[in-house]
């Protein structure tokens, strides 16, 4: 879905970031062009920081495009170029504007402090169910910090990118089997911005979900989202944290969590062994546990992790018709609808992994 990328938000457009971006863009760009040669050795730490340092060197040639060019940059991306799945609603905020639908409210919705950001609602589509308010980064807002801190951390940026389809239906699924998650104890891996974990704090009755990335920038905005909404979450406890698969020692309980959730957490190769372990190390051996993961297949990325998953003795299995809503959606764009016009089941629908021990 375009999730809420917020594209035609008025902050950002103007900022002192994207002017100056322009102004020294092609001296930079050749310097990092440089760099990413000399930091490209043959091994995946490598290819990691030599891949953001050319996002980073298109990020600042970036120019207004036609049509044409962007429709050609969709359909590399496979980002959704309208409302992807269609299954929770949403709209940005306008600065000190009244709370969605309630126009009488005497409270307004706190707006973000960088014109990089923006606040996005999010109206959960089942009766009873709250708004929930995330603080989220503007498209095309990336700056050099950003990509110093994934080399510092060896970690992606794509968190702070946008919202991610496979995130919004993990939401949804959540949402809509509130009661696999009620008073279990839950954790979210590489969860971006938060979605999915706030809905489960806020409509499941969970007892605690911990939500969880890698990137300490993207943590920062899980935290804010955890504050602004904590009002809604009842007895649930709510918690952010940075963590790295990698470094799991010291960071989460060994044998701890009722559930794991995940979304598109498969695409990098390099993090599988990680993932894997994080996995078996996090689920509890008493009573049932599970792991639940959306991800599309994307190539043979899906199935080279499971791959790394049955080498730590974890038990996967794959859905492909996990909810009716979903799935009717999904043919819809296999139909050609209009509204995502580069999407392929490869690359944009997410498959439903469980994963056991």
């Amino acid at each position: 879905m375009n999730r809420p990328r917020a594209t035609n938000y008025p902050y950002g457009a103007g900022s002192c970031l994207a002017r100056n971006a322009r102004k020294c863009s092609t001296s930079m760009a050749q310097q990092i062009h440089h760099q990413s040669d000399e930091r490209a050795p043959e091994d995946s730490t490598a290819r990691a920081s030599s891949i953001r340092w050319k996002i980073l060197r298109r990020a600042l040639l970036r120019r207004h495009t036609d049509n044409e060019s962007q429709l050609g940059i969709d359909r590399i991306s496979r980002r959704a170029s309208s409302d992807g799945f269609k299954l929770i609603p949403f709209q940005v905020v306008e600065p000190g504007a009244r709370n969605w639908d309630n126009p009488d409210s005497s409270s307004t919705t706190e707006m973000p402090h960088s014109v990089k950001d923006a606040v996005v609602c999010y109206k959960l589509p089942i009766d009873g169910s709250p708004k929930l308010f995330l603080k989220q980064r503007l498209e095309n807002q990336e700056d050099l910090h950003d990509f110093e801190i994934c080399n510092q951390y060896n970690i992606d940026n794509t968190g702070l990118v946008c919202l991610w389809p496979s995130e919004e239906v993990l939401s949804y699924y959540c949402l809509s089997n509130a009661e696999i998650f009620r008073s279990k104890r839950v954790i979210e891996l590489g969860s971006g911005y938060g979605l999915a974990g706030l809905v489960i704090a806020a409509a499941t009755e969970a007892s605690e979900i911990v939500i969880t990335d890698g990137n300490p920038q993207v943590v920062d905005y899980i935290q804010h989202n955890i504050q602004v909404n904590s009002g809604a979450f009842g007895s649930t406890k709510v918690n952010s944290m940075l963590l790295h698969w990698k470094e799991m020692q010291g960071s989460c309980t060994p044998d701890t969590f009722d559930i794991i959730i995940a979304s598109d957490c498969t695409f990098f190769k390099e993090f599988h062994a990680d993932l894997a372990w994080t996995v078996k190390l996090l689920l509890k051996e008493a009573g049932p546990s599970e792991a639940l993961f959306f991800s599309p297949k994307r190539g043979d990325s899906l199935d080279k992790f499971l791959e790394e998953a049955s080498k730590h003795d974890l038990k996967c299995s794959i859905v492909e018709n996990y909810d009716a809503t979903v799935w009717n959606r999904h043919q819809d764009l296999l139909a050609g609808d209009g509204s995502w016009s580069n999407y392929l089941m490869d690359h944009c629908y997410p498959l439903l992994v469980r994963i056991m021990k």
